[in-house]
């Protein structure tokens, strides 16, 4: 695994925890993580992860309108 050292101004008010949820949480959404990674990387379960990710506004169901219309023609 990678380590990335940030400076961050102090107006931030982030802790380390804080800042890799906030990471995690945007790489998932952007599809680059899967939930187990994102877990490993916040240094959460799983089943805390999907749930924190509701508190930065992410949906756990990363389905694009294709996803979801060819599951509808499949059903």
């Amino acid at each position: 695994m990678k380590t990335i050292s940030l400076t961050v101004p102090d107006f931030f008010e982030l802790n380390e925890k804080e800042t890799k949820l906030l990471i995690a949480s945007r790489l998932y959404e952007q599809g680059k993580l899967s939930l187990g990674e994102g877990a490993e990387l916040s240094g959460v379960s799983k089943r805390t992860f999907i749930e924190l990710l509701g508190h930065y506004d992410v949906s756990v169901f990363n389905y694009s309108v294709q996803e979801l219309k060819g599951d509808i023609e499949n059903a």
